[in-house]
């Protein structure tokens, strides 16, 4: 027994001796990482925090004031406010709908034998490894009046898709629905790559037709993967400021990234921008909360 435990011991030693300890990891990267966190997440967090209870302006050296929840206060009672989330939800119900579509009907074509298969595959993914600066500037051309391909394709003339208020945030969504349903796509085609084969063969024995095939496989054992997808789209597309921004200034394309921006860094209204910022945040984690419980429900059946 004693012979054991010392070859046993003998061995850990020599194992820390070719390698590194747990204390050695622990130190090199875990310590570090949490650091990085700590400095670069939480204490930012922490300092908006405090200023959203101010009326601190960065623009001046006057000293931030304690004023409690009055920057809350009069943002839930701001009517503007309200109308920069109600655009915002409707820039999210149809960019996440539109890219949950395209995204999940491509994978569903992509998931038969196919020529070139991984080719097409590799090719479609390419719009969501573009920056959004490029995307928008590409697409701001597309959109054009005067020279743009879409008018002539489409065979509208010079129909203003950018400058026109009832058309402008619908020509943002598109441009989203373009840059991000490829996310939705590989996230489908992964879930339906993981559908079992037999399942259909029986389908098929019992003679069951594409839509029931479709509803009773497919879409149930695929929907929690792309739950997942829509969790994510939807978080993304509710802090969406870069597309909106660089196609158009339309006041029906302001959503609430870019009244907070202007908030900020235009109005220099820092205090009550950072309240602004706080209830974007309890709004993202309460939507996410609901989906994340739906996905579970999900799971469950």
């Amino acid at each position: 027994m004693a012979t054991a435990i010392m070859t046993t011991l003998d061995s850990h030693s020599r194992a820390a001796s070719r390698g590194m300890s747990d204390i050695k990891i622990r130190n090199l990267f875990i310590i570090p990482t949490i650091l990085f966190l700590i400095i670069f997440n939480i204490f930012p967090l922490v300092y908006s925090l405090g200023y959203s209870f101010t009326d601190f302006r960065a623009s001046t050296n006057a000293p931030a004031n304690f004023i409690g929840l009055q920057n809350y206060r009069e943002l839930l009672n701001d009517p503007f406010i309200w109308t920069n989330f109600a655009i915002t939800a409707k820039y999210v119900i149809v960019s996440v709908t539109g890219q949950v579509l395209v995204g999940f009907g491509v994978a569903m074509l992509l998931n038969r034998d196919i020529p070139f298969k991984g080719l097409l595959t590799t090719l479609l993914l390419l719009p969501m490894m573009l920056s959004m600066a490029v995307v928008g500037l590409f697409w701001k051309l597309l959109y054009d009046p005067s020279f743009g391909i879409i008018n002539y394709a489409l065979g509208l003339g010079s129909f203003e898709w950018l400058a026109n208020p009832s058309m402008a945030l619908y020509a943002v969504a598109i441009t989203d629905i373009w840059m991000w349903s490829p996310f939705v796509m590989l996230l489908s085609l992964a879930g339906l790559s993981a559908v079992p084969k037999h399942l259909y063969e029986a389908a098929a024995i019992d003679r069951a037709g594409p839509f029931y095939t479709f509803f009773r496989i497919t879409l149930p054992l695929v929907a929690p993967i792309l739950m997942i997808a829509i969790i994510f789209r939807t978080m993304e597309a509710f802090k969406t400021f870069d597309l909106a921004y660089i196609l158009t200034s339309q006041p029906t394309t302001e959503v609430i990234s870019i009244r907070l921006y202007k908030m900020a860094f235009q109005e220099w209204q820092t205090g009550r921008s950072c309240a602004l910022a706080y209830i974007v945040l309890i709004m993202v984690l309460a939507i996410t909360n609901i989906y994340v419980k739906y996905l579970n429900k999900v799971k469950e059946r």
